[in-house]
Formats: C-alpha cells, sequence, structure tokens
C-alpha cells in the first residue's frame, strides 16, 4: 500500500508501514531523494525568518539541514548526534523517545559546537513532525546550551496532529492510516 502525496511542488507514493495492527505511518524517506531534498529546502526557505544557523537530530533530517544551509549561503548547520563520539568534550545529553524508533535514544552535542550556537538565531529542522519527541528533545538541548534564539521549528512533513500545531512551519500535511490504508 502507498500513500501519494505532492511535496514541495513534487508527486511521490510514500509505502504505509505499520505502528500497530490498527494503524498505519506513511514513511517519508529523503536519503535517497536528491531532487525532492533540493526542492524542500528550496519551499522551507522561502517561509523561514532571518537565521544564523541550522540544527537537526542525526536521522533522516541530514540531508534537508545541509541543503538548507548550502542554499542559505552555506550558512553553517549542526547534527545532534544519537550517541558521543571520541572527539566530543564537555557534551550534553538529552533523551528521545520517536515514533519510528523502538527504544529511547540519547541526543548529543559537542561543547564547542554548543558554543558557536550562543548568541546566534537558528532554525531547528527535522524531516517529519508527528508526535513531537524528537524536536522536543532538540529544544532541550538548545535550553541546556542556553542564550540562542530559536526563530523557527520546521519540518516537510507534519503528520497526524502535529499539523493541528501552530509552533511549527512545515509544507504538508501527513495523515496518519487505518490497517486499509485509509485516511484517519
Amino acid at each position: 500500500m502507498f500513500y501519494e502525496m505532492k511535496i514541495a511542488g513534487l508527486t511521490r507514493q510514500l509505502p504505509l508501514c505499520p505502528l500497530n495492527p490498527e494503524l498505519y505511518i506513511a514513511g517519508f524517506i529523503m536519503f535517497n531523494d536528491v531532487e525532492l531534498t533540493v526542492a524542500a529546502a528550496e519551499a522551507l526557505l522561502a517561509k523561514a525568518p532571518e537565521f544564523d544557523a541550522i540544527v537537526t537530530a542525526e536521522s533522516k533530517g541530514i540531508p534537508l539541514a545541509y541543503e538548507m544551509a548550502r542554499q542559505a549561503g552555506n550558512k553553517p548547520y549542526l547534527v545532534f548526534r544519537k550517541s558521543k563520539k571520541l572527539y566530543m568534550k564537555n557534551v550534553i545529553t538529552t533523551e528521545v523517545d520517536s515514533i519510528t524508533t523502538d527504544h529511547i535514544q540519547t541526543l548529543c552535542l559537542d561543547g564547542e559546537d554548543a558554543a558557536l550556537l550562543k548568541g546566534k538565531r537558528v532554525l531547528v529542522v527535522d524531516d517529519v513532525i508527528s508526535t513531537g519527541e524528537s524536536l522536543k528533545s532538540m529544544m532541550t538541548l538548545i535550553d541546556m546550551i542556553g542564550d540562542v534564539e530559536v526563530v523557527a521549528q520546521m519540518a516537510v512533513l507534519a503528520e497526524g496532529s502535529a499539523a493541528d500545531r501552530d509552533d511549527i512551519v512545515f509544507l504538508e500535511k501527513l495523515p496518519l492510516f487505518d490497517a486499509q490504508g485509509n485516511p484517519l
């Protein structure tokens, strides 16, 4: 089963994936779709306020954050990592419980990278916002840094009730689905 939708002017078929026997989500994968990544970055930047840097979680949002940073004149982008790496010093961490992962994860940011964000206007970017848990964890890390102004929280798609939020900017609403593939 697939769900066909237009995203940033491009038509894509998203496979439906079961969360449980009664509830399905549409799988939105940007990793292998350069055309869509470029178009979505351009469309989101058209909606973005002035900013100095972009942050994202280590996820499918990385190519989007990179492309937005590139199109915006090579502005910096930072990735909140899923685990502490050997090169990281003075690491700040928080936990995240994402709908697309079957276990609690950790988000980490190197102290030097955190220092780069101080005093900056930042876009928080992700591919899909659903329950908002990943976004909440990114905001927690930003709050831990201090002196960072989040000017927008952005995603390509807002899934389910996330589309009703007034604190995020997104391109398209993505419904949830029943076991027969009907939008809820």
